[in-house]
């Protein structure tokens, strides 16, 4: 077996063990927040802060239309992104997470646009469809050329002023470290900064959130624009 094909066995294998690791997590806010479910409120008070944060922007992204990354059931869709904008479209690997959302929205459902039952390394957001972009704990699982080509997407995806807002996990150590149980890495600070400098994407604030337990990892956010002037180069980065 060649170099090219273990590349390839390896990267299906990295999603697939995701797949089946998250096949077997209940569907619960609970399971959602890998047993950790009493952060929740802590975690969207944060990002409920953030997300009015990106409003005073100069230029800020209108209130029309997100997209909630990595959805899972719903939380956040739930408990904050449709509480902002008219419609919320959601994106999830597992076909039986976005089931579960339907009944989990159902008080929401004005709100709620399209289920996209698709993990994030194979989805295409259509063509200046997106205000907000946001990715949650789920950035994670995907390699980073994945990460890249998913990012030069979403430059598409977005409306003008439209930005990306992502809220990650971040390593305490200089070092990317990789849990095998659900598949998944978790970077340095500093090697998502030069992923999203790679997909053409430029940092305006970024913010620690704060009142988590001692015990887990750091969580940053961070709202992203595009650099559109990059996008050649981002590209040829993918080809």
């Amino acid at each position: 077996m060649d170099d090219i094909q273990k590349n390839d066995e390896r990267t299906e294998n990295f999603y697939s063990d995701a797949a089946n690791y998250w096949s077997k997590v209940p569907a619960t806010e609970d399971g959602m927040l890998g047993g950790f479910g009493f952060i929740s409120n802590t975690d969207i008070e944060g990002s409920e802060l953030f997300l009015r944060s990106a409003f005073k922007l100069k230029n800020p992204p209108r209130k029309e239309y997100a997209l909630d990354c990595g959805s899972g059931i719903g939380r956040i869709s739930k408990h904050l992104l449709t509480k902002h904008f008219k419609k919320v479209d959601l994106v999830e690997q597992n076909s039986e997470f976005l089931e579960a959302a339907k009944t989990y929205l159902a008080g929401r459902t004005k709100r709620v646009g399209e289920f996209f039952p698709i993990g994030l390394q194979n989805f295409c957001p259509e063509v200046g469809k997106y205000d907000v972009i946001w990715c949650q704990w789920v950035l994670g699982h995907l390699q980073d050329d994945d990460f890249i080509k998913f990012f030069s997407h979403c430059q598409a995806g977005l409306k003008e002023n439209g930005v990306v807002i992502v809220k990650e996990n971040i390593t305490s150590s200089e070092n990317v470290e990789v849990d095998t149980q659900d598949s998944s890495v978790t970077r340095p600070l500093k090697e998502l900064q030069r992923l999203f400098d790679l997909a053409g994407f430029s940092s305006v604030k970024e913010q620690k959130q704060s009142r988590l337990p001692r015990g887990l990892y750091p969580v940053y956010m961070f709202i992203l624009r595009p650099r559109k002037i990059i996008r050649n180069s981002v590209s040829n980065v993918l080809q």
